[in-house]
């Protein structure tokens, strides 16, 4: 019993050393550049504390000096920041129609981004085309693909970790397979995060969106697909299945546009609000040149009565769904993303439904990012968890 109190009680110094780097190289993250006596302030901790401490930090490789402030009273102070290029960060958003990547450094920099339309016809020649887009990035930012810290894939559907499968994947054909994971894991390593696209979209949204000023909000995207992505207490959640946000299979079936077919794969809402809803319900109407979502909404855009009516039985759809968002959670704030969320006008008349049918009406904004929203959610995903890994790593006490 000796023996074991001792070890503990020599681990323990070592234990706090350990856990003051990892405060002093969070504050780092977060608020850099920044200076001793700054740290020192922010995290409470005494001047040599933190002087001992930033001895171990720069020696890992983390962080560096980036010169020095001046203009204030005293000896100039050395700047401490993340160095970018202690690691990197893949992220990659596969759709239907095209592939996105992106790299970035530590410190949050794209270093290069790509879209390509996908040729591929099956599940495994989509995977090869997304390591093909992952060589080429890499190479444009001029580090191998060996150099890359973590990679986060946004897709449809969700990763249930209790069963280690994908499901949900929709119009992704074979995207669901074993067979699938176990391939993009074998391109793309063990460590690869998978994240739904619309939760990627909405971690996007915390970061350089509407969501930055508040704790709660619900991200509803509105187009192919639908689904939510849900922020409270300013962490993404996904639910013990995974499911968190799959409000395409709400059982909203009323819409004219509504295919049961369709609703037994993908779900009720989805099969009577998406955009392929959205075309059944213009055809059926009579609306000409309905080819697609957008031409529907131009046409309504345009004066055409019944191309309207068409917008506005969506946009009743869309605000039944988010009344039942707000009655659940009652988020400080609902966006609207998509095509069709953010299509022009329909945020105006989503909230005048909002108005006759939900209990409070929270702030209701159509997202101001662009396609790339995916990817940059991936990216903030990928930082976060390259953070923690390569922290743990440095400052991990030996017991």
């Amino acid at each position: 019993m000796t023996v074991v109190a001792g070890g503990a009680s020599a681990a323990r110094p070592q234990l706090i050393r350990a856990m003051n780097e990892q405060v002093l190289l969070e504050h780092i993250r977060r608020s850099g550049p920044v200076s001793r006596t700054e740290l020192a302030q922010l995290s409470g901790l005494s001047k040599p504390t933190v002087s001992a401490a930033l001895t171990t930090i720069e020696r890992s490789g983390l962080v560096h000096t980036t010169g020095q402030r001046t203009g204030v009273p005293g000896p100039a102070a050395r700047l401490y920041e993340v160095r970018p290029e202690a690691g990197f960060v893949l992220g990659l958003d596969v759709g239907r129609e095209f592939l996105r990547g992106a790299i970035a450094d530590l410190a949050g920099n794209i270093r290069c981004r790509l879209n390509v339309r996908t040729k591929a016809g099956d599940a495994m020649a989509r995977i090869q085309e997304l390591s093909d887009l992952a060589g080429t990035l890499a190479a444009e930012a001029g580090i191998r693909t060996e150099q890359l810290t973590q990679t986060v894939l946004g897709s449809p559907g969700v990763y249930d970790a209790r069963l280690d499968a994908l499901t949900l994947t929709g119009r992704l054909s074979g995207w669901d397979s074993p067979a699938t994971l176990a391939a993009l894991r074998d391109r793309f390593g063990a460590a690869l995060m998978i994240e739904n696209d619309v939760d990627a979209a909405a971690l996007a949204e915390r970061v350089h969106g509407h969501g930055r000023d508040v704790d709660s909000f619900a991200f509803v995207s509105v187009g192919t697909g639908i689904g939510m992505g849900l922020v409270l207490d300013g962490k993404l959640r996904h639910g013990s299945h995974g499911v968190a946000g799959e409000i395409g299979y709400l059982p909203f079936t009323e819409g004219s546009g509504s295919d049961t077919r369709d609703a037994r794969k993908r779900g009720g809402f989805d099969a009577s609000a998406s955009a392929a809803a959205v075309v059944r319900a213009a055809r059926r109407a009579g609306v000409r040149g309905a080819s697609s979502a957008e031409k529907v909404f131009a046409a309504a855009a345009r004066g055409d009565v019944v191309a309207a009516a068409v917008v506005a039985e969506e946009a009743l759809l869309v605000a039944k769904a988010v009344c039942t968002v707000i009655t659940v959670v009652d988020p400080d704030l609902v966006v609207l993303g998509g095509g069709i969320g953010q299509a022009p006008g329909f945020l105006e008349a989503v909230v005048d439904q909002l108005r006759l049918m939900a209990p409070v009406l929270p702030d209701v904004k159509a997202s101001v990012l662009g396609t790339d929203t995916v990817v940059a959610g991936c990216i903030a995903a990928g930082l976060d968890r390259a953070w923690r890994d390569l922290v743990g790593r440095i400052s991990a006490p030996a017991l």
